[in-house]
């Protein structure tokens, strides 16, 4: 009988898939999400990450089952197929995680412009953030269809630069913070807590990408949750120490003020001006190694999906070292740029996510016997995810005109357009088929 010891080696131990829980949590999210979080719940966004990541490790502990019993490269898309079986809501859901994926690139890609636009004197203008945010993912669209190789060696030593840069900021600023900034007294109220839950949930979305490595993981069936939970958790406390950070040495108003750059200015105080250019440099290097990841992962995902018979033949189409789903996904892209604002994005992005996560493990309770996970568990993560995303877009339809309809079109759309491709190709989204590991 053959040992493990005799069994190949793969790519992915625990530490290394701990780090790539990690690399991918810790990137634009938290640059994005510190000010537009806390201008809602304020001093008590801390508490805020702390739920969010609570949900998030039910999330994983969900999606970690699912990945053992049905592994595959496809992740949630899978997941998505095997519980709803090969019909149209799970096609549907197929193609709404795809415009999510989109949505979210393009929050990532605005933050890149709006601290970019730091850097120019008078900059901050929709103008110069629009330019920066479609200047870098035109750059990227060029480098992936080139070949994204070097980039991709790259990714490694972003994630150190970043990890670096917070930690030394974080533990730096720990040392200033002002106690007043913190007292609960000068927080909006307890409520809002679960108002910024669909923003703070968002910074770790990243926490999915472990499953995507299941095929090439060492032992998953011990790996994979071990690894989901000591990234999530890692990450957390990282987040709940830089955002005590922020609101120690920024008010309330300024955070308000300058929620779009708020990390950045909350490193202003301790080192001056040159701490403001060097977090907003690690923002950029953040935002835009997230932009060439998540292009390589929507590309992806688009051809999985064509592959699979779920959307146009064009996706599949080799153009130079890509695809051309690479190109319509970016000019897709185009107009959440240019018509939507930080906040707007990085909300509807957040709910998305929020909703697609509740769907996929509303779809686990079909198979919980297969995979042989807690009911108790995934109840909470149903539970936590929709709660979160209810609250958020209660929330914000009272300050963005029309969100709630933002939301519902974003639903309907994948839903009609899931429509027309079974009308048109005559195909449905397929399960790969693949047995348990």
């Amino acid at each position: 009988m053959k040992t493990e010891s005799n069994s190949p080696q793969k790519a992915f131990g625990l530490w290394s898939a701990v780090f790539l829980g990690i690399g991918s949590m810790v990137g634009a999210g938290i640059f994005i999400v510190i000010g537009q979080a806390g201008a809602i719940a304020g001093n008590l966004v801390t508490l805020s990450f702390i739920i969010a990541g609570i949900i998030a490790l039910l999330c994983g502990y969900s999606l970690s089952k699912l990945a053992i019993t049905y592994p595959s490269r496809g992740g949630i898309i899978e997941y998505l197929v095997q519980s709803y079986g090969e019909g149209f809501f799970s096609g549907a859901l197929g193609v709404l995680f795809y415009l999510a994926q989109l949505i979210a690139l393009a929050a990532v890609a605005k933050s890149f412009g709006t601290y970019g636009a730091t850097y120019i004197s008078g900059g901050g203008t929709p103008f110069y953030t629009n330019l920066f945010a479609l200047g870098i993912v035109g750059f990227f669209v060029g480098v992936n269809l080139i070949g994204a190789a070097v980039v991709a060696r790259a990714e490694s030593l972003i994630v150190i630069i970043k990890l670096i840069a917070l930690l030394a900021f974080t533990g730096s600023a720990l040392f200033f913070i002002n106690p007043e900034n913190l007292a609960v007294a000068r927080a909006p109220g307890p409520v809002h807590v679960l108002y910024a839950l669909g923003l703070t949930f968002f910074a770790f979305q990243g926490f999915s990408v472990i499953t995507n490595s299941v095929e090439d993981m060492n032992n998953p069936a011990r790996t994979m949750l071990q690894s989901m939970v000591l990234s999530i958790v890692l990450v957390g406390l990282l987040y709940v120490a830089v955002s005590v950070a922020v609101f120690g040495n920024l008010s309330l108003p300024e955070i308000v003020k300058s929620q779009d750059f708020a990390l950045a200015k909350a490193a202003q105080p301790v080192f001056g001006e040159i701490g403001f250019k060097v977090i907003a440099a690690t923002a950029l290097f953040a935002t835009a190694s997230a932009i060439n990841a998540t292009l390589y992962a929507v590309t992806q995902i688009s051809y999985t999906l064509a592959k699979d018979g779920d959307l146009p033949e064009v996706y599949e189409r080799h153009l130079f070292q890509n695809s051309e789903g690479l190109v319509i996904s970016a000019v897709l892209i185009i107009p959440l740029i240019l018509f939507l604002n930080l906040g707007e994005i990085a909300t509807i992005a957040s709910v998305t996510v929020l909703l697609i996560q509740g769907f996929t493990h509303t779809g686990h309770l079909f198979r919980r016997k297969e995979t042989g996970a807690s009911l108790v568990l995934i109840v909470l993560a149903i539970f936590g995810t929709f709660t979160a995303a209810g609250f958020a877009i209660y929330y914000t339809s009272k300050s963005i005109e029309h969100f709630g309809l933002y939301i519902v079109a974003t639903f309907l759309f994948a839903f009609v357009l899931e429509v027309l491709l079974r009308l048109v190709h005559r195909h449905s989204i397929r399960k790969q088929k693949k047995q348990p590991v």
